[in-house]
């Protein structure tokens, strides 16, 4: 009987419906600044243009390595940027339903400090709204070059890892 279970889950993963890229709704990163200067001094103009620079990266990476189908937000993204998509309830995934997606992905930058930081990309079901998996990476330096070697990183070490997030 567990064989024919098995033969069933194998035959279901080769099927023509799971063989389609999945699509992606890849929504701009948000920065949770809770430094000093952040407090002091408000949300700085070269964070803000990393965290587009970041958001652009992970798209492109995600959809040159044609394991994803990469989705234009562009009718979304102004509800995205008035929402806090990591505390709103799952928005996210509401927006990414909304264009049809099979994938929210959102991320987060969180400034500690002028030197620590920290990275995370959430992927959720766009359907279900299940969290499908996680990345996060800590890193130093508040400069275009450490934000960008940091979303490679993950997306070349956590996210297109073959089985990254699958359950053990």
């Amino acid at each position: 009987m567990r064989a024919i279970g098995v033969i069933v889950v194998l035959l279901l993963a080769l099927s023509p419906a799971h063989a389609q890229t999945p699509k992606a709704a890849v929504f701009d990163f948000e920065l949770a600044d809770s430094s000093l200067e952040g407090e002091k001094n408000g949300p700085r103009t070269d964070e803000q243009a990393r965290l587009l620079l970041v958001s652009d990266q992970l798209r492109k990476g995600l959809a040159d390595s044609g394991q994803f189908e990469v989705l234009d937000i562009a009718p979304v993204r102004a509800e995205a940027h008035n929402s806090n998509l990591q505390a709103c309830g799952g928005c996210d995934v509401q927006y990414a339903q909304r264009l049809n997606a099979d994938l929210a992905i959102t991320g987060v930058v969180h400034k500690v400090s002028t030197l620590i930081l920290n990275m995370t990309i959430f992927v959720r079901n766009a359907r279900t709204g299940h969290l499908i998996t996680a990345a996060n990476a800590d890193f130093r330096s508040n400069s275009d070059e450490s934000w960008s070697r940091t979303a490679s990183f993950l997306l070349r070490n956590r996210l297109l890892e073959p089985n990254f997030g699958v359950p053990k």
